[in-house]
């Protein structure tokens, strides 16, 4: 009989070309996304060394970082675009890789094009140069980030060599309270367990709270895995799923499309199927979140006072405590509710999708932003800026006072002369709030899309609930 195993040890036994010793796994590549910062360099390495993409199928491309996300943008909107899109336009076409380019309709953030296009699906694996790239798990697929030498190899030989991970299985279970988010639950989980919970494992999420959230929210959650630790996280594929990814342009067709959903079927853990860790949270008893210091780990409940550092695991985190507190000017005791913040940034792979603008266009609906506040929107890629401006959504937003702009990345790492002043305050529901993250000397409160939404209409951070509905 079989030994029973996890939904992470099926896809990964599933992919293993050799087994190489000392734990370590030689893997096929399904899917390789690149993007405008990592992609240029990779592929111009490669051809340094005389070598072309093995591939080349296998590997799709978009420019999302460098690009600005101004109306008008263009190529030579800014320096760092002005040298990387045309730079991966120039590699992609001498490598015969497929480009999303910045006019593209299908451009947008590597994370929310691969899922939408049906280039994500079940049961692959897909890697990128990018930290984030967990969040496909959210389909069920196996997917992390990798770094530039990684990069270079999966497009050399479509393989990659990767140490066989830990299980971790995390249950959410129960109904949530009003407003809370994906974003929430996943905040909550890593100021609960700590940044490093998930160092060396893939985390899968279940119970049933996680089968009740729609794709974009399973794909928020597995986003933010790796600032629990994890490179991987994923949750079992299901009709949810199926329902999302059929009749997309990448997605399998006719008779294959039937033979994959049966397989995608078999995709989940055995019922007596052992993790090496186990952790069960009742979504009931977390509320709205926003964190108050530098790390994602720095998460509180939105009517709860700022920590004491002497509530600190450990001597370092202690120090780590201090450093935030006084980089954010903040201090123990401290209440949240109230504090003036003077940016939102409402986009990115965490919260950039449809639903995310949907439910903070609810929330401004018929409402101003306030006074001396700088609001963005930037939708995830052009395929949910059109689903978005077809529901009017644009409208809700720029009659409030918003900022309605083009796809990237944008505030989410400042790389393109969109950021955050020096020492001001800025909700955001980007998933890193680490220090100048969003500009030097930047300070970045992380929350939900519709938190977000609420900061911007008060002009401080607001527990959403206050506002009914």
């Amino acid at each position: 009989m079989d030994q029973a195993r996890t939904l992470v040890q099926k896809l990964w036994d599933a992919h293993v070309i050799a087994e190489l010793g000392e734990g370590l796994c030689l893997l096929h590549v399904d899917r390789h996304l690149i993007h405008d910062l990592s992609g240029p360099a990779s592929l111009g390495a490669l051809r340094r060394r005389g070598l072309g993409v093995r591939n080349p199928e296998l590997t799709f491309a978009t420019p999302d970082h460098a690009v600005s996300t101004a109306r008008d943008r263009h190529d030579q909107s800014g320096e760092a675009s002005a040298k990387l899109v045309p730079l991966l336009r120039k590699r992609c076409a001498e490598e015969r890789i497929k480009l999303f380019d910045i006019d593209d309709p299908a451009q947008g953030i590597v994370h929310v094009v691969g899922p939408e296009l049906g280039l994500t699906l079940p049961g692959t694996t897909l890697v990128c140069g990018d930290s984030h790239t967990c969040t496909h798990g959210g389909l069920g697929a196996l997917a992390w980030g990798i770094g530039s030498s990684e990069l270079t190899h999966v497009l050399a030989t479509q393989t990659i060599v990767e140490e066989r991970p830990k299980t971790f299985c995390v249950r959410i279970e129960g109904e949530r309270g009003a407003y809370v988010e994906a974003k929430d639950l996943i905040l909550h989980l890593i100021a609960a367990l700590g940044a490093d919970a998930g160092s060396g494992f893939a985390v899968e999420y279940a119970g049933s709270c996680v089968r009740s959230m729609s794709v974009d929210e399973r794909m928020t959650l597995c986003n933010l895995s790796i600032e629990l630790g994890a490179k991987i996280g994923i949750v079992a594929p299901d009709e949810s799923v199926f329902s999302y990814l059929a009749g997309r342009e990448y997605a399998p067709k006719g008779q294959l499309w039937e033979q994959a959903v049966t397989y995608f079927r078999t995709l989940k853990s055995d019922d007596d199927a052992r993790f090496d860790r186990e952790f069960m949270l009742p979504a009931a008893s977390v509320a709205p979140q926003v964190t108050w210091g530098t790390s994602p780990a720095h998460s509180i409940a939105v009517d709860a006072q700022v920590p004491d550092q002497a509530q600190a695991r450990s001597a370092s985190a202690r120090a780590a405590w201090q450093e935030a507190l006084a980089y954010m000017d903040l201090s123990p005791g401290q209440r949240l509710l109230g504090l003036p913040i003077q940016q939102v940034f409402i986009g990115s792979c965490a919260n950039g999708r449809l639903s995310d603008l949907e439910l903070a266009a609810r929330v401004v609906q018929g409402r101003k932003v306030a006074a001396g506040v700088s609001a963005w929107v930037v939708p995830g890629s052009q395929s949910v800026k059109r689903q978005a401006e077809a529901l009017g959504l644009d409208e809700v937003f720029k009659s409030a006072g918003f900022d309605w702009r083009q796809p990237g990345c944008s505030m989410c790492s400042a790389t393109n002369g969109e950021f955050v002043a020096p020492g001001q305050r800025c909700v955001s529901t980007t998933n890193r709030n680490f220090v100048g993250r969003q500009g030097p000397g930047s300070r970045t409160h992380l929350c939900g899309a519709a938190m977000a939404a609420a900061a911007a209409i008060t002009g401080a951070i607001t527990d959403v609930r206050s506002f009914g509905g």
